[in-house]
């Protein structure tokens, strides 16, 4: 008996078993790029938000709602439902700040609720002259 006989239909399941990994190692990869583009959707949908709401003519809520506006276009209505707004002060200068929780997609978009938070500070704007 030689070496190559012992080896006979060895060739299928060597190609499922790499196949497989293969597969598993696109999707997850996939998966990370679809985590990063939610993550950033939802920090710029932060920062555009901060900066609308600090405007001198505009409310916070204005700024919320451009927040919201951006991440329902985006990645769904289910990512924009916990965005917050409100005044702050960083280095010694009004701000506004812009928080959103959002949903961590692990499996396609379904993922943990409110584990994924990020926030953007904008310098308040003022009719005043200094």
């Amino acid at each position: 008996m030689s070496l190559h006989d012992d080896e006979r239909g060895s060739s299928p399941v060597e190609f499922v078993l790499v196949g497989t990994m293969l597969t598993v190692l696109t999707l997850a990869v996939l998966q990370l790029a679809l985590v990063v583009y939610v993550r950033n959707v939802v920090h710029d949908a932060a920062v555009e938000g901060a900066y609308y709401a600090a405007l001198a003519d505009t409310v916070s809520e204005e700024g919320a709602a451009r927040a919201r506006e951006v991440v329902t276009r985006a990645v769904g209505a289910a990512y924009a439902e916990d965005v917050t707004v409100g005044p702050a002060r960083q280095a010694g200068e009004d701000t506004v700040v812009v928080r959103i929780r959002t949903t961590l997609p692990l499996l396609g978009l379904i993922g943990i609720p409110a584990a994924l938070q990020v926030e953007a500070h904008a310098p308040v704007e003022t009719f005043d002259v200094e």
